[in-house]
């Protein structure tokens, strides 16, 4: 009875059999769409802050940063980013109990309106000319803050798309959450670049800086009134109905550290190469063909376009391949990818060529969806119903704050300190061997805590 379930779930939501659906059918189809798109807005705007911070960290070491020397400034600006992300792990917890005993649209709804009013105020802040130290510091706790909702909003739109998709499909559906994050920075790069061309230095360093920030707020209200309007997953829903007496469910941090604790360190390390080669590839880059290549501002901003757009494009087939082939298989790919790749391409951006720059950049954005394409749905389904959303948002935002926020600090340090600019290459080869032995440690049978619980409800209801 299960896999003629996950039969009908497939046609289902076939876009091409609408015309054959019945009105229940359609229903179906149009919550999953407002699903898909509740989890797609709130990523969007977190990436596209974080992306905005990363493109314009020069600019913003300049205004927050009281030295002269320029290469402090950058670091320190990078630093702020990474400190940003020292609440990450706590927040992580916190929303994914909330998600768990409350509900994933209850938190997911709170998470956005705290993260976009805190990016939105950032736009505000005066710089260290006005008000000195307290200017680093005020972008700082604001950093903070939306570091610490932002914690709940990748976990709690995979745990709920993952929750929401046709199983037979989930993996796909499951890689909108890389590729809002994938729009974000596509969006940033692209009003970067035309703050670069458009404006003066001047103007940048005084108010266009502020302009992708001032975007948050009304982007976060919109995002906020979908997620309202939405039920909560119907995984999550039969996991309250099947309580006994309607109690709430209890979920404290040391049942899911004693039960799950080789899942979450196995996740761990899975998504530590996620971690680092996001933040170097997606956000650090242009940076890097900047400050290392000797490229123009805007031009760097520019070729960062093209592999985000491959990006976009890719994740979804990377999704679609984790459906047919596994989880397990594909993940292990991207570590090997990694390992094997990263060293040889960090040379070749060495020659300067804007094209062969471009092309690697390219390859980079190719091998991270073979990762982020299948991680989501990997961590949803690595952990059962009652503890998803927090297993998974401790597992990511531990990766993510330990080595994901520090990478492009790690990076421009390891460059001025080694004197060589292979030493970002070295350090994410590392990281993907770590996943590697991560991955090695799962087991190659694919039944996943989701589709265990979807099977047993179905053998239930029959």
């Amino acid at each position: 009875m299960s896999g003629q379930a996950q039969s009908d779930s497939g046609s289902e939501h076939h876009p091409f059999l609408h015309h054959e659906m019945s009105a229940e059918e359609q229903e179906k189809l149009k919550t999953l769409r407002r699903a898909a798109g509740a989890s797609f807005i709130g990523n969007f705007i977190e990436w596209f802050d974080y992306a905005s911070y990363g493109y314009l960290a020069a600019v913003i070491g300049t205004v927050f940063i009281p030295s002269e020397d320029k290469n402090i400034q950058l670091i320190s600006a990078f630093a702020i980013f990474a400190m940003s992300f020292i609440l990450r792990p706590v927040g992580g917890l916190i929303w994914g109990i909330w998600g768990d005993k409350y509900g994933r649209r209850s938190a997911l709804s709170w998470s956005i309106l705290i993260m976009s009013g805190s990016t939105f105020l950032i736009a505000f802040l005066p710089g260290h000319k006005t008000i000195g130290l307290a200017a680093a510091i005020c972008l700082l706790v604001l950093r903070m803050i939306q570091g610490f909702s932002a914690s709940g909003e990748y976990a709690g739109a995979g745990t709920f798309l993952a929750e929401y998709a046709p199983a037979k499909k989930r993996g796909m559906y499951t890689a909108l959450v890389p590729a809002s994050t994938a729009v974000g920075l596509l969006a940033a790069s692209f009003l970067t670049a035309c703050l670069f061309h458009f404006l003066s230095a001047a103007q940048i360093e005084s108010w266009g800086w502020r302009i992708p920030f001032l975007l948050a707020g009304p982007l976060g209200m919109i995002g906020r009134y979908i997620r309202l309007h939405l039920e909560d997953s119907p995984t999550y829903i039969a996991m309250k109905e099947a309580i006994s007496g309607g109690q709430k469910q209890s979920v404290p941090m040391s049942k899911v550290l004693r039960d799950h604790t080789r899942t979450i360190c196995v996740s761990f390390g899975v998504a530590s190469l996620n971690a680092v080669a996001f933040y170097l590839l997606l956000s650090y880059m242009p940076t890097y063909v900047e400050q290392e290549l000797g490229f123009s501002s805007d031009l760097a901003t520019a070729l960062s376009t093209a592999p985000l757009i491959v990006y976009i494009g890719s994740i979804m087939v990377m999704g679609h391949l984790s459906d047919t082939h596994g989880r397990r298989k594909m993940l292990l790919i991207a570590s090997v990818a990694f390992i094997v790749l990263t060293v040889p391409i960090f040379m070749l951006m060495g020659t300067r060529n804007v094209w062969v720059v471009l092309l690697c950049e390219i390859a980079f954005a190719i091998m991270l969806t073979i990762n982020d394409g299948t991680l989501a749905t990997f961590l949803a389904e690595s952990f059962p119903t009652e503890v998803r959303y927090t297993g998974f948002a401790l597992s990511f935002n531990t990766a993510n704050a330990l080595l994901g926020g520090t990478a492009p600090t790690i990076a421009t340090a390891l460059i001025q300190y080694t004197g060589s600019s292979l030493a970002p290459a070295y350090y994410l080869a590392f990281i993907a061997f770590l996943a590697l032995t991560a991955m090695l440690a799962i087991p190659q049978h694919a039944t996943s805590a989701l589709d265990r619980e979807q099977a047993e409800s179905a053998q239930s209801q029959g």
